[in-house]
């Protein structure tokens, strides 16, 4: 009688993809391969084989897909505010998978070792500053562009914080003040001179 495992990352291409960021949101870079993975993902390691080929195509497909998860998970894209409701999101978002932002900083600074996942984690971040300007634009900024590389900044770095040395609370603070700045800069530009 063969037995049934049961995996929590679910089916197919998708969990191979959320047991590689799990793996190396644990383990690192160095501690991808296909039996961790396999391991994680309670499946055998040539399934992973069979949809990716190598560990690199591994790696550069769980980094497109962790970093559209959580873009979308934070609303990023579609934030009109950043103000309390997206804190909240935010930091909610920290707290229930934190993996996923731990391997793209896993992925961040194995890119300073490795020029060769350069062009890809400066499309990670550019990612995220594209969602950013997008909805600062809407809102009525001016030279979206810079702006948006500022408040990423500032988010990345609160996020960091929240992952290694800060409280929530205190992240969500920081987040709501980092929307109030912005509300006061969008002001500020708007009055007559």
């Amino acid at each position: 009688m063969a037995s049934t495992r049961h995996n929590k990352y679910g089916k197919g291409r998708e969990a191979l993809l959320a047991a590689t960021v799990s793996v190396v949101a644990a383990r690192g870079l160095h501690g991808l391969t296909f039996r961790a993975v396999s391991e994680v993902a309670q499946v055998n390691n040539t399934l992973i084989s069979h949809h990716f080929g190598t560990k690199e195509a591994l790696l550069h497909e769980a980094v497109a897909w962790a970093t559209t998860r959580a873009i979308s998970l934070s609303e990023l894209s579609a934030a009109e505010e950043i103000d309390e409701s997206f804190a909240a999101a935010l930091v909610d978002l920290i707290t229930r998978e934190p993996h996923l932002q731990l391997f793209q900083y896993e992925f961040v600074l194995e890119s300073r070792r490795r020029p060769e996942l350069r062009e890809e984690a400066v499309t990670l971040y550019e990612g995220y500053i594209s969602a950013l300007e997008r909805s600062l634009a809407r809102k009525g900024h001016a030279n979206t562009r810079p702006l948006a590389r500022a408040v990423f900044a500032a988010l990345d770095g609160l996020v960091l914080q929240q992952l290694t040395v800060a409280d929530p609370d205190a992240v969500r603070e920081a987040v709501i003040c980092v929307g109030d700045l912005l509300d006061a800069s969008l002001q500020a530009n708007r009055q007559p001179v």
